[in-house]
């Protein structure tokens, strides 16, 4: 034997080992550990590259075969698109469909058509950095729901495939094992029940056992670059989930030192490596992190609830399957994990400080889950806007590498598969008392428990080698396999198929694509103008965000980044919104229509998915305004006008401040009850008057409005905490219905227009509530129509000649003398960009350097010399600048890393 051939070194089988090297209790597998230290073996790269696909291909099974039996979309007439899924994910990834086919009005910086105009850059990174994303570019636009199914499924399957590579890093084991314990992390409750429609989430699925990996490479010293690499791809993807992803990986790779039995300073070492890896994969992801986080820091403030930790008994019931809630974590891995996981602590053949320390670790993060500061420590220090346990999953990564250790020691003995078995039952008879466990939870629980301790069973009969002795051995060892994939296949399809159902019946939900968008997208293509004008999808929405899906440039927009000022402005316009102020409605009235420059607006019938039926014969139209440019030129005094701030109650009174000229006449009210008595008056943060709701199949007059106005002058009304319907009476109602939606918490209703006023003057509002409200006072304006087109011409005089948009830059000419005539006497006035004043806009004239653009009640604005010709503002994402400077910073530092690297393994092999 030569000096260099390598010792010989036993192999541990497992579960039949693959002839890996022994691992110890701490020691990465495939590692011996003697006096000249840890040796590199060479490990078969077979093994894994079976298990990841064996994890894939089951993972995908049970989804399809899921929602094949939940006749869920695709494999049934039943939608998937629930909640944000519909609302927010199906039409970003319209949009990014748009971008890469070069159909998007905007870019990467400025999406157009959204609220007016609003930052791109922040969602981009929020919900499409994935690079699973680039995939709707091969579906059709018409099939986009199919693409984001089909995106969902890759990435659960992706997850289940790093999971099974990431077990049998950690320890050796049979690929079939370890495949059907990554499908098991895959499937997790969390997945299924929460994730699933929250495609962006599972990044961070995929990135946890990726994480992983990378501290078993710190661990061992091997592939730094490929390492920060694979950090900073996680932290792009998502930056949300891949944070909690990070700790976890974090807390393995702790452990995995105090198990390693190497020296103290080793492990320092260890530790340092990680930390720099870390460091240079998340600097490398700064341009992404920074803008979001800047996005986040800008953007309305939305509405929080305090997190309340569940009852121990929903907790433990979301460990098994079939159980479904929507404010509980789903812990849910697999009957077969969650035995082999409870058979952990009571596992002789395991070493007892491994059995130790994965057990405090399992228990220890799942009770950080209830307790509120470790809560806010997973969620970044920011309470989360709905479900209060998104880091679920890395406790069921966690309960999978814990079930991946008993088996990897061979399968557990009577002994330990009894201990397992008994805790079992202790966590299902205190579960039985959560409301969550329904009765068809029972049979799948136990037919899944028989299957798994019986092919467990026939395993350690075998000793864990299925493939190897006698056809005596071989066959229960393949029953076993079997026995373990079916339950696997049946327990995990029947929980998704029961989770699929049960969202439909607690969320809200939106039809696919389908004749309704199709002929809105249609009407929109044909009426756009923009940017002369923009084109609005419509008050009757199908989505918080239609713009995105069928086109258009409106203000609708739903995002985690809706602006505050956007928010601020449009609610003082009398704009409605939902989900605590993130998701903003398009506001259907003349005046903000010309103050936006819409001059195309989308009717809708009322959508039927929403149980709203459409009155005989009514289809998508489209009405036309003469609006203004984008850009206009506003007298000098303006330029003291400045903020959000100064707007008052009135949303009426707010508009003419922006127009600049007073158009509504806001007459007294008189309202009265069903039974024609004066309402109780109602203060606090919503003053006016009290309207209740009927009592269910009473027939009673109806609550009335009654006031005087100006003959032919168009009605609104606004009432932003009603909920139920409005109706002019008489036939200058032209048949309008105002629909008002609202809540006491997370939504308030848009204005709504109802008709005109008839020749007597004298108007009737017929409401019709479906639950107890207020009408402010001041709720009734009435519109001049004729001084509003005065205004309007008077806007389009003085306003831009041409005005161009190309991505974040919008350039305008304005006619000579502007300014001067805007002004008085020859003095400046004021150019207004009809779009949001969000933070990054900075702005010039006539070839200057560019400055900070100032704010005109929340748009735009500009300052303006007597002699102004031209105008040039530019968005520039706030953020961008420093995650840029830190990415370089990043960059820099790797490459010298790998140069000294390169050069230290280069001296070493020259001595």
């Amino acid at each position: 034997m030569s000096s260099t051939a390598r010792p010989e070194v036993k192999t541990e089988a497992g579960l039949g080992g693959e002839g890996q090297p022994l691992a110890g209790p701490g020691l990465p597998a495939g590692r011996s550990h003697d006096r000249l230290g840890w040796l590199r073996l060479p490990r078969a790269k077979g093994p894994r590259q079976a298990a990841a696909l064996f994890a894939a291909l089951l993972t995908v099974t049970v989804l399809c075969a899921g929602d094949a039996v939940a006749r869920s979309y695709p494999f049934g007439p039943r939608t998937r698109s629930v909640n944000d899924l519909g609302n927010q994910y199906v039409p970003y990834h319209a949009h990014l469909w748009d971008l890469l086919h070069g159909r998007a009005d905007g870019g990467l910086f400025v999406n157009w058509q959204s609220g007016y105009g609003a930052s791109f850059l922040p969602d981009l990174g929020t919900y499409l950095t994935s690079p699973f994303a680039l995939l709707v570019a091969v579906f059709p636009r018409d099939e986009i729901d199919l693409a984001v199914y089909v995106i969902t499924v890759l990435k659960i399957a992706s997850a289940g495939a790093a999971m099974a590579w990431l077990l049998l890093c950690l320890r050796p084991g049979r690929w079939w094992a370890a495949g059907l314990l990554g499908a098991s992390y895959a499937l997790c409750g969390w997945t299924v029940a929460s994730a699933v429609y929250n495609l962006m989430w599972l990044d961070g699925l995929i990135a946890l056992p990726l994480l992983c990996l990378v501290g078993e490479w710190v661990l061992n010293g091997r592939r730094p670059l490929l390492g920060v690499l694979v950090v900073a791809a996680a932290w792009i993807a998502n930056f949300y989930t891949a944070y909690m992803a990070t700790l976890a990986a974090a807390l393995v790779l702790l452990l995995r030192l105090l198990l390693s039995g190497l020296p103290r300073r080793r492990r320092f070492t260890a530790a340092g490596r990680a930390g720099l890896t870390v460091a240079l994969g998340m600097g490398l992801a700064a341009p992404v992190v920074t803008v979001v986080y800047f996005g986040t820091t800008h953007a309305s403030p939305g509405r929080f609830t305090q997190f309340t930790p569940v009852a121990t008994e929903d907790l433990l019931a979301r460990l098994l399957p079939t159980t479904y809630s929507f404010g509980s974590p789903a812990l849910y891995v697999g009957t077969t994990a969650l035995l082999l996981a409870l058979a952990l602590p009571f596992h002789r053949a395991a070493p007892r400080q491994v059995r130790t320390g994965w057990t405090l670790l399992v228990v220890g993060v799942t009770l950080s889950l209830q307790w509120g500061p470790t809560q806010l420590l997973w969620h970044a220090f920011t309470p989360p806007q709905g479900s209060s346990y998104r880091e679920t999953f890395v406790v069921c990564a966690l309960l999978v590498i814990a079930a991946w250790h008993t088996l990897s020691y061979g399968p557990p003995d009577r002994r330990a598969l009894g201990a397992a078995v008994a805790v079992l039952a202790l966590i299902a008879a205190y579960a039985s008392r959560s409301d969550l466990v329904r009765p068809f939870a029972w049979p799948v629980l136990l037919t899944a428990a028989a299957g798994a301790l019986g092919g467990l069973a026939l395993l350690a009969r075998t000793d864990g080698r299925p493939t190897a002795g006698t056809g005596r051995r071989t066959g229960p060892a393949v029953v076993a396999v079997l026995l373990l994939v079916g339950t696997q296949l049946g327990e995990a399809t029947a929980t998704s198929a029961v989770a699929t159902r049960m969202r439909l019946g607690h969320m809200d939900d939106y039809a696919p694509w389908g004749d309704r968008r199709e002929q809105q997208a249609e009407a929109i293509a044909q009426a756009d103008g923009w940017p002369r004008y923009r084109t609005d999808p419509g008050r009757e929405q199908t989505v918080g965000n239609d713009p995105l899906l069928v086109g258009g440039q409106g203000a609708q927009y739903y995002s985690s980044h809706t602006s505050d000022i956007l928010f601020r402005t449009l609610t003082a316009l009398g704009g409605g919104w939902t989900s605590g102020g993130r998701s903003l409605q398009s506001l259907d009235n003349a005046v903000t229509d010309v103050i936006f420059s819409v001059g195309a607006r989308v009717h809708s019938p009322p959508d039927p998915h929403q149980n709203w039926f459409p009155q005989d014969g009514s289809r998508v139209t489209v009405s036309r305004q003469d609006v203004p440019p984008l850009v206009t030129v506003r007298p000098s005094a303006a330029t003291a006008r400045t903020g959000v701030s100064g707007f008052g109650p009135s949303p009426y009174r707010n508009q003419e401040l922006l127009l600049g000229t007073r158009v509504y006449n806001v007459p007294r009210l008189t309202v009265r009850t069903s039974t024609g008595k004066p309402p109780y008056r109602v203060g606090g943060e919503r003053p006016g008057v009290r309207i209740g709701a009927p009592n269910p199949g009473t027939a009673v007059a109806k609550p009335t409005i009654t006031a005087r106005c100006p003959a032919d002058s168009e009605v609104y009304l606004w009432a932003p905490h009603f909920a139920g319907t409005a109706r002019l009476t008489g036939d200058s109602a032209h048949g309008l219905t105002g629909r008002f939606r609202s809540d006491p918490v997370t939504k308030i209703a848009a204005m709504q227009r109802l008709g005109t006023v008839p020749a007597s003057g004298r108007l009737r509002i017929e409401l019709s509530p479906n639950q107890t409200g207020s009408v402010p006072d001041g709720a009734v304006g009435c519109l001049d129509t004729a001084r509003l087109h005065t205004t309007v011409e008077r806007l389009k005089t003085t306003g831009a000649t041409d005005v161009t948009v190309f991505g974040a830059t919008i350039r305008a000419k304005l006619p000579a003398g502007t300014a001067g005539t805007a002004g008085t006497a020859g003095t400046a006035g004021t150019a207004v960009i009809a779009a949001p004043r969000i933070a990054g806009w900075r702005c010039a004239t006539d070839g200057a350097s560019a400055t900070p653009a100032g704010e005109y009640y929340g748009l735009v604005a500009v300052p303006l010399s007597a002699s102004a010709t031209s105008l040039t503002c530019t968005f520039h994402p706030p953020g961008l600048r420093l995650g840029m400077a830190v990415g370089a910073t990043s960059l820099v530092t790797l490459l010298l890393l790998c140069t000294l690297t390169v050069v230290r393994r280069r001296r070493a092999t020259k001595r």
